[in-house]
This record gives C-alpha cells, structure tokens and sequence, in this order.
C-alpha cells in the first residue's frame, strides 16, 4: 500500500464517519430522552435519498403517503384518550394540529412537482417531508410505551424497523438510486483529489452539529431535552413534559437521518433497506460513547469510518464484519470499567 492509497482510503473514511458521527449523535439524543434504541434510525437515511430521488424524478414520494396515514393513526390514538379522560373537548384542537400540517406537506408537494425545482429546494422539500414523520412514529408507537422497560422498547423499535423496511418495499421498490452530487469540483491536495460533493458531506456534517451544540447550550427547548435525558422524573416535577421531549428527539433523529441520506444519496446506491446498515455503523460509534457521550460517540464513529475504508482495501468482502466485531472488545471494556448494581423492581 503506497502513500497515494492511504490518502485515499482516509479521505473514504473521513466521509463515511462525518455521516456515521451524525447518526450516533441522533441515536444518544433518543435513546438519552426516551430510552429507546432507535433501530430505525437507518429508515430515515433511506427515506431521505429515496425522497429526493422521487422528487428529482417528478414522482409523488411514497413518503408523502406514509406522512399521511401516521398522521390519521395518530389522530385516532390521540381521540381515544382525550375521549376515555374525559376531555372531549380539546378533540378538534388536537385534530387540527394533527392532520393539518401533512395535509398542507402534501398539498404543497403535489404543486412542486409541477414546478421543476432546483436541486436545493428539492433537498429543503425532502427535509420537510421526511421530519415530519419522526415524532409520528413516536406518537404511534413509542409514546403508549414511555413507561415500559428497556427490553419493551427495544422489542417495539425492532418492529417498528421491519415495518418501515417493508414500507420502504413497497413505496420505493426494490431498486436502487443514486441522486446527483451538489457539486462536481474537485479539490487537488498535492496527489489526492478531494471531490466537491465530500467537501460537502465535511461541512455540512460541521455547521449542522455546530448547531445542535447551540440549540442544547442556548435554547430552552435544548436545555429541556438535556434535563429529560438526565433525570426524567426530575424534569416532569419542574413541569417539563417528557412526551413532548421525545417528539422533538425523534423529530431531530428523523431531520439528522434525512439529511444524511441526502449527503451519502450521491456518493453510494441506496435501496430501500440500505439504511440498516448505515444505522447499525452509527450505532457502534453511539456504544464507543457509552449513548451517553457525545464527543467519545463522534471520535467512535470516525474509528467506524476508517476501519471501514481500510478494511475494504485489505479484506473487503469482510468490511462489514470487522467493523462490528470491533463492538466486542469496547462492550467488554465498558463491562469491566463500569459500576454494576441491581435492579430493583
């Protein structure tokens, strides 16, 4: 392996691990405010290129539907319990702000296809389709949970990933896409050529955790999500609202999916079940910070990225093997250094 190879397969694996550090920062954001494993975190990534290919291709997205019916599977949960506690009277409230804005999405999507939109706005109109669908999934199928154990939740997660794969089937289909790159320059670094389009990947991976940092350090929202994650209970006595937390976790997680599977949607053919693997990739790095640290989660997901890229060199049909065996010795490590204690029920 000569110096050219290695600056090569370093600049692969510096990209992958920017868009692997975002899915681990969503996945420590869930599971710190709900306790829930977002295993479907790599829909969303998914969901995200697959949109704006549909987009791109003047098709209505297959997303647009599922926004749809999660919306009316929610209007009914949330019927049934103002109806059984008695406060029927906030029913068309609470309907209104529940369907009117995916029926708007919707709406606004059907008249776009007509309109031919440049590359960004098609990008923001994925961005807008696909978040959406983050708190709903909560709302469906998490938030009747909230107070059940971890293994429930994770039960549940599994299921709700098999049932968004199976969406994803039959929406999409079972071909694969690719959308065009945000930029074709290219960047000469002595005898390595950087393309524009990792350029991006890199900055927009930099500005959008710059700006989670601020929204957790400056905002009161951020300030609410960081107290639930630390002590569920102490917040819901300070009158925070812990369903309303997860909303805004899994709508961040569904934004930051979006976002990256627009980012990788050039570089790499996405299918409809591509993103479980990316998910579980970002999930590595979540554990090599206990889903607790954010900074030891982002060095891990570079770690992911890097083993990764030089692992494909060397023994690539065993890539994917390598990185996740790489989770056995940190979950040991992690066995030993910890504090143990039981449970009590």
């Amino acid at each position: 392996m000569d110096l050219q190879t290695i600056l090569i397969l370093a600049q692969d694996g510096l990209t992958n691990g920017a868009i692997y550090v975002l899915l681990a920062v969503a996945l420590i954001l869930v599971f710190g405010v709900t306790r829930v494993i977002l295993i479907p975190q790599g829909e969303f990534v998914s969901y995200g290129a697959l949109t704006l290919a549909s987009l791109q291709l003047g098709v209505m997205p297959g997303t647009v539907w599922l926004l749809l019916i999660l919306a009316a599977m929610a209007a009914i949960l949330e019927a049934f319990r103002l109806l059984s506690s008695g406060a029927g009277s906030k029913l068309p409230g609470v309907l209104a702000l529940t369907l009117a804005p995916p029926l708007a999405i919707a709406t606004l999507v059907k008249i776009c296809l007509t309109l031919h939109l440049a590359l960004g706005w098609q990008i923001l109109l994925s961005m807008l389709i696909v978040t959406p669908l983050g708190p709903l999934v909560y709302r469906v199928a998490f938030r009747p949970l909230a107070d059940a154990t971890v293994l429930v939740l994770l039960i549940a997660s599994v299921a709700v990933h098999f049932v968004l794969v199976g969406l994803g089937l039959l929406f999409f289909g079972a071909e694969g896409v690719r959308t065009p790159p945000f930029s074709d320059a290219q960047l000469t670094l002595g005898t390595l050529n950087v393309s524009g389009q990792s350029l991006c990947v890199y900055a927009t991976s930099l500005i959008f955790i710059s700006l989670l940092a601020w929204f957790f350090s400056r905002t009161i929202y951020g300030k609410a999500l960081r107290a639930v994650a630390f002590n569920r209970n102490g917040a819901r006595l300070v009158g925070i609202n812990p369903h309303l937390a997860g909303t805004y976790s899994f709508g961040l997680a569904a934004a930051i999916g979006c976002l990256s599977g627009v980012l990788i949607g050039p570089i790499t053919t996405i299918y409809y079940d591509s993103g479980f693997l990316i998910g579980l990739k970002g999930f590595v790095g979540a554990i090599v910070g206990g889903m607790a640290s954010y900074p030891l989660a982002a060095i891990g997901s570079l770690m992911v990225g890097f083993l990764e890229s030089y692992s494909s060199f060397w023994l690539s049909g065993y890539k994917d093997v390598m990185v996740f065996a790489a989770i056995i010795p940190i979950l040991l490590w992690r066995s030993l250094a910890s504090v143990h204690y039981e449970e009590e029920e």
